[in-house]
């Protein structure tokens, strides 16, 4: 048996359209519990009184970080720590919130800044990898569709296969991001059950804590997904090309 067809054993049609379907399935539902858990926690207020921009000065200070801003950006979940200026960018709800999960988002995200600043290896690889998946991400919105076409009418599989190669390159970006999240998440917590200023019950603190693992869970699944993706496309590559 050669290569082409030792994928194609593992790799079928309808294995990969059920893995995406069951993939999407669990991703909605997924999705759909971590905002009702960010909801809930939301409208739990914090004792402390703190607001997630005190919370996050507060966690950078600490850590003896003062060349990162804390900022307010719009939107909804649009919280993020921007490594190329130096800012955490914190939602309306966030910034301004005095509730349990703005001060578990805040530190969350204070999290990437301390990785940040002492170099993690994880963090360091996704920052460097971003130029190359920029590029990926623009390839795989126009070689996948075309080069299938271009497959099975045309019998030319490198469009097909570039698109592939991106596709794979975006798969990898997604999977190498899960353990810069989750140690983000852990700092925070580490961070959080040693100020009892900023969270004074055991139970806020497993409450930041099951906020966060749903947080986690959302990429978790879409590096599922898109590995399913990659499979469901990769398929067509391997199996049609004999």
């Amino acid at each position: 048996m050669n290569h082409t067809a030792l994928i194609t054993g593992f790799i079928t049609y309808n294995s990969a359209i059920f893995l995406m379907i069951a993939i999407a399935l669990i991703s909605f539902i997924v999705q759909w519990r971590f905002k009702s858990k960010f909801k809930q926690y939301a409208e739990m207020g914090l004792l402390s009184g703190l607001s997630g921009a005190e919370v996050a000065q507060r966690m950078l200070r600490d850590n003896g970080i003062s060349n990162v801003q804390v900022i307010s950006v719009e939107g909804q979940l649009t919280d993020h720590y921007n490594p190329e200026n130096r800012t955490v960018n914190l939602s309306p709800d966030v910034y301004h919130g005095r509730s349990i999960a703005a001060a578990a988002v805040a530190a969350h995200e204070c999290g990437h800044a301390v990785q940040h600043a002492k170099a993690y290896a994880w963090l360091s690889f996704r920052s460097a990898m971003v130029p190359a998946i920029n590029v990926a991400s623009t390839l795989t919105q126009f070689t996948l569709t075309i080069g299938v076409l271009l497959l099975f009418f045309a019998h030319n599989s490198y469009v097909l296969a570039i698109g592939v190669a991106a596709l794979a390159l975006v798969t990898l970006f997604s999977f190498i991001t899960l353990p810069v999240e989750f140690d983000a998440s852990r700092r925070a917590l580490a961070w959080l059950n040693n100020n009892y200023n900023v969270m004074q019950t055991r139970q806020e603190h497993e409450q930041a804590k099951d906020a966060l693992w749903w947080a986690a869970m959302t990429y978790v699944v879409a590096a599922l997904s898109a590995l399913a993706t990659l499979l469901y496309y990769a398929q067509f590559l391997f199996g049609r090309r004999d």
